[in-house]
C-alpha cells in the first residue's frame, strides 16, 4: 500500500487514503443535486456529444481531477438548497447566512421530495423504486481505503461482478466522505474499468451500480452517464416492469435526462401495458411526468387503467397521476376528470396541499368544470391558504380564472396572505396571480393594499422580467382589467428595446399582448406621453387579429342568424357593419349608427357604394323598377302598391311584428307604427348621407365564456372593452346569449321583434 501512494502522488490529486479527514472536506467542490451543475463554473464536458459515448470517457482520472477545487474560497459560492437549510441551522464558513426557517417555513419546499410522497403510501412501491433512506451498513474509512487500494493493485484482474461490488460499498462510506472519494485518482479508476467492461455486466450488477451513483451523488453532466444509458437501452426488452422502473426512478434521482432509454422503455410498454399493476401505473405516471416526453397513444391506454384502478387509488396518487398528465401535456378525458373529482371530493378533508394543487393544475388544462369539487375547494382554500406556499397560491389562483371560478372566500384569503410574503413570489407568480384578479373582475376588500405590494414588487424584480417579457405584459394587461395603469411600467414595457426583446427572447408571440396593452393606454390614459408602439406593428397586429375574429364569428350559427336577421329589419347590409370597432380588445362588433329620429343610417360604404344606395334599398325588398311601376309612382300609386307587395311576399310581415313589437316595446317613446314602418320602408327613406349620427351602437353577441362561471358578471377583458367602448361615444347593445339562443328556435316574427326592442329602444 505504501508504494501505491507513493505511486498517486505524483499525480498532484488529493487522494483518498491520505486525505480521509473531515477538514478536507473544505477544499473540494460540493455537488448541488437541486441545481445539476458543479458550484464554481460549469463542466465543460456537460454538453458533449452522446452519439459517441467512448469518446468522452478516455480519461476519467483528469475529469475528476478538475472537479477538485482547492481554493478554501470557494466556499462563499456555495449554494445550499432550502431543503438543506431547513433541516439545520448551522452553515459552514464563509457560506450564505442563515435564515430563519421558522419565519419561512411556509415557502420551504423540495419540490423533488415533495412529488415522491406516493411511493411512501404502498409497500409494493419498494418493488420499482429508489428510496434514499434504505438502511445499509455503513463502510468504514480504513475499509474504503482498502477497497481503494484493491483497485489500483488488481486493476487489470478485476471481474465485473466485483467492480458493481465495489461500487456498491463505497457508497456506504459516511456522506462526508463522498465529496473526497468523487475527487480520488482511485475512484477515477474504478469508473474508468465499470465503462471497459460494461459489457460483461449482468442487468442487476448494472443497477446496483446506477445506484451507487445516486447514492455518491455522481454529477448529472458526467460523460460516463451517457456509456450506461446506451448500455441499458440495449437491455430493455430483457428486464422486467418492475427493473424498468426501478431505472427509470434512478435516472430521475441523478438528474440526469435519458430520452433514447425512455423512448425504448415506452415502446416497450405499448406492448405490456395491460400487464401494469397499479403501483407500477402511478410510479411510471409520475416518471413520464418528470421526463415531459411521452406518446400520445400510450397515455390513452394508460387513461383505460386508470379507470380500471379508480376505486383503489388514494388521494396522494390521484394528484400524482395530475401532475404526470399536466407535465406530459397530456389531457385527460372529461369522463375521467369528474372520476377523479369524486375520488378528491369524497375526502377532501385530508387531501393534502399539494394534491390539491397538483388536481386543480389538471381541471384547469381540461377545462372540466366539476361543480361539486369546486364547491368543496372553495369551502377549503381559505383555511389551506395562509400554509401553501406562493407558488401554490399562484396555481391555485390561476385555475380559479381559467375555470372562470370566483368565489369570494377564496380571493380574499389569497389577497390577504400575500401582500406580507410578496417577497417569496417569483415574477411568474406576480404575473400569474394578477393575471387572475384582472380576469375574474375581482377587487378585494384590501384592493390597495394588495395592488400595491404587487406593483412595488414588480418594480423590485425589473431584471427578473427582462429575462421573462410575457411575465411583464401579463402583469400590465391583468392590471389594466382592473383599472391600474402603472405608466413608468407601461412606458418600459412599450419602449422599443423591450418590444424588440418580447419578440427575440420570449418562446411565446407577444405581439397582441403589446397591442392590447396599447390600444388601452390610448383610451384610458389620456394624459399618457410615453413610449407606443409603431404603426406598422399596430397595423399587422390589427389585421391578424380581425382575421381570427371574423373566422371564429362566422362559423357560429347564432351570430349569423342575427347579423342576417338585423340587415332584414334595418334594411340591408348598408346599415350594419361587422368589424372590430376597438381591435385590441380581439373581439368583433355590429356596428348601427341611428339618427336624430332613431332611424338607421347606411353607413357602411364597403358593402354599399354611395351612388347604388337607392337601387339597393328598392332591390332588398324585392321589387323591380319596370314601365309600370314607375307609371304608378308618378301617379302617386306608389305607397299602396309598394306595400301590397311587401306584404305578399312576406306574409303580413309588418302586422304581425308590429303585434309582437307593441307587446315588447309597450311603454316605448317611439311609435310601434312608425317604427315597423321603418323596417319595410327603410328602402324608400330619403337620406343625408353627410348626416352625423346621433347614436352609436356597438351590439355585443355574448357567450358563456365571456362570464364568470354560473353567474352574470362579464370577466375583466369583456367588462374592459365594454367600458372603453362608452368612453369612446359607443352605447353597448348587449344580445344576451341566455335570452338569444333560446330564441333561435322561436318564430322568425318573435326573433325580430326582440332584435328590433335591442336596436330602437332609447336607454337614454
Amino acid at each position: 500500500m505504501a508504494a501505491t501512494l507513493k505511486l498517486l502522488k505524483p499525480l498532484k490529486y488529493q487522494t483518498f487514503c491520505s486525505s480521509f479527514v473531515y477538514s478536507t472536506t473544505q477544499s473540494v467542490a460540493y455537488w448541488n443535486m437541486g441545481k445539476s451543475r458543479w458550484i464554481g463554473g460549469q463542466d465543460p464536458l456537460e454538453h458533449s456529444s452522446s452519439s459517441h459515448p467512448a469518446r468522452n470517457v478516455k480519461n476519467f482520472s483528469t475529469i475528476f481531477a478538475q472537479r477538485v477545487i482547492t481554493s478554501s474560497s470557494a466556499l462563499g459560492d456555495l449554494e445550499f438548497s432550502k431543503a438543506s437549510s431547513a433541516k439545520s441551522s448551522t452553515l459552514l464558513p464563509g457560506s450564505l447566512s442563515a435564515v430563519s426557517v421558522n419565519e419561512e417555513d411556509v415557502e420551504v419546499f423540495d419540490s423533488f421530495a415533495g412529488t415522491r410522497v406516493f411511493l411512501q403510501l404502498r409497500p409494493e412501491y419498494q418493488l420499482h423504486s429508489y428510496n434514499r433512506c434504505e438502511t445499509c451498513q455503513t463502510l468504514s474509512v480504513s475499509e474504503g481505503k482498502l477497497i481503494l487500494h484493491k483497485v489500483t493493485v488488481y486493476q487489470n484482474n478485476l471481474q465485473p461482478e466485483v467492480i458493481s461490488d465495489y461500487f456498491c460499498k463505497l457508497s456506504s462510506l459516511p456522506s462526508e466522505q463522498h465529496p473526497v472519494l468523487l475527487s480520488s485518482a482511485s475512484f477515477a479508476l474504478l469508473c474508468q474499468l465499470s465503462v471497459k467492461n460494461i459489457q460483461l455486466f449482468h442487468v442487476p450488477d448494472l443497477i446496483r451500480i446506477l445506484k451507487a451513483f445516486v447514492d455518491l451523488g455522481i454529477p448529472s453532466s458526467h460523460p460516463m452517464l451517457h456509456v450506461y444509458e446506451s448500455r441499458f437501452c440495449h437491455q430493455v426488452w430483457e428486464m422486467s416492469r418492475d427493473q424498468l422502473l426501478l431505472v427509470a426512478d434512478l435516472w430521475r434521482n441523478l438528474g440526469h435526462k435519458v430520452p433514447r432509454f425512455l423512448k425504448i422503455f415506452f415502446s416497450y410498454l405499448n406492448l405490456h401495458w395491460k400487464d401494469l399493476s397499479l403501483s407500477q401505473l402511478i410510479h411510471l405516471i409520475y416518471i413520464i411526468g418528470e421526463s415531459r416526453q411521452v406518446p400520445q397513444d400510450l397515455m390513452q391506454k394508460l387513461e383505460s387503467l386508470i379507470l380500471k384502478y379508480i376505486d383503489s387509488i388514494n388521494l396522494e396518487e390521484v394528484g400524482t397521476i395530475c401532475l404526470g398528465f399536466f407535465k406530459s401535456s397530456s389531457s385527460l378525458s372529461e369522463f375521467v376528470m369528474r372520476k377523479i373529482g369524486d375520488v378528491a371530493c369524497a375526502d377532501m378533508q385530508h387531501l393534502s396541499n399539494h394534491a390539491l394543487v397538483h388536481i386543480l393544475k389538471m381541471f384547469r388544462f381540461t377545462h372540466v368544470d366539476h361543480v361539486n369539487f369546486m364547491k368543496q375547494f372553495g369551502e377549503i382554500a381559505p383555511q389551506r391558504i395562509p400554509s401553501l406556499g406562493v407558488q401554490g397560491v399562484m396555481h391555485l389562483t390561476l385555475t380559479c380564472s381559467a375555470l372562470r371560478f370566483l368565489d369570494e372566500r377564496v380571493m380574499n384569503a389569497v389577497a390577504a396572505s400575500l401582500p406580507p410574503r410578496v417577497a417569496h413570489c417569483r415574477s411568474k407568480d406576480v404575473a400569474k396571480i394578477l393575471w387572475s384578479f384582472g380576469t375574474l373582475n375581482y377587487k378585494p376588500p384590501n384592493t390597495e393594499e394588495f395592488y400595491s405590494s404587487l406593483i412595488n414588487e414588480i418594480h423590485r424584480k425589473m431584471p427578473e422580467f427582462n429575462q421573462y417579457p410575457e411575465h411583464l405584459l401579463t402583469c400590465l394587461l391583468g392590471l389594466a382589467f382592473s383599472e391600474y395603469f402603472p405608466t413608468e411600467l407601461i412606458n418600459v414595457a412599450l419602449s422599443p428595446g423591450f418590444v424588440r426583446l418580447a419578440q427575440e427572447r420570449s418562446k411565446f408571440e407577444l405581439s397582441k399582448e403589446l397591442y392590447t396593452l396599447d390600444g388601452t393606454v390610448d383610451i384610458e390614459c389620456p394624459d399618457y406621453r410615453g413610449n407606443r408602439l409603431s404603426s406598422h406593428l399596430q397595423q399587422e397586429v390589427s389585421t391578424r387579429l380581425w382575421n381570427l375574429a371574423r373566422k371564429d364569428m362566422t362559423s357560429k350559427p347564432e351570430f349569423l342568424e342575427a347579423l342576417y336577421l338585423l340587415e332584414t329589419m334595418l334594411g340591408g347590409p348598408q346599415y350594419i357593419k361587422h368589424h372590430m370597432i376597438l381591435p385590441h380588445t380581439r373581439s368583433s362588433d355590429l356596428e348601427v349608427q341611428l339618427d336624430a329620429n332613431m332611424k338607421p343610417l347606411p353607413f357602411n360604404s364597403e358593402v354599399t357604394p354611395t351612388e347604388d344606395v337607392a337601387k339597393l334599398r328598392l332591390k332588398n325588398v324585392g321589387v323591380s323598377l319596370t314601365d309600370d311601376l314607375m307609371n304608378q309612382l308618378l301617379k302617386g300609386k306608389a305607397r299602396r302598391y309598394f306595400q301590397g307587395k311587401i306584404e305578399s311576399e312576406t306574409g303580413q310581415l309588418s302586422i304581425e311584428l308590429g303585434k309582437n313589437a307593441a307587446t315588447l316595446l309597450d311603454g316605448s317613446p317611439c311609435n310601434v307604427t312608425d317604427r315597423l314602418g321603418n323596417i319595410s320602408m327603410a328602402g324608400l327613406c330619403t337620406v343625408d348621407h353627410g348626416q352625423a349620427p346621433v347614436v352609436k351602437l356597438a351590439i355585443q353577441l355574448t357567450n358563456k365564456n365571456q362570464y364568470c362561471y354560473g353567474s352574470r358578471d362579464l370577466l375583466g377583458l369583456h367588462s374592459m372593452k365594454r367600458r372603453q367602448l362608452v368612453r369612446v361615444g359607443y352605447h353597448v347593445v348587449e344580445l344576451f346569449h341566455w335570452e338569444w339562443l333560446p330564441l333561435l328556435k322561436r318564430t322568425r316574427l318573435e326573433k325580430l321583434a326582440y332584435l328590433h326592442e335591442k336596436v330602437f329602444t332609447p336607454v337614454f
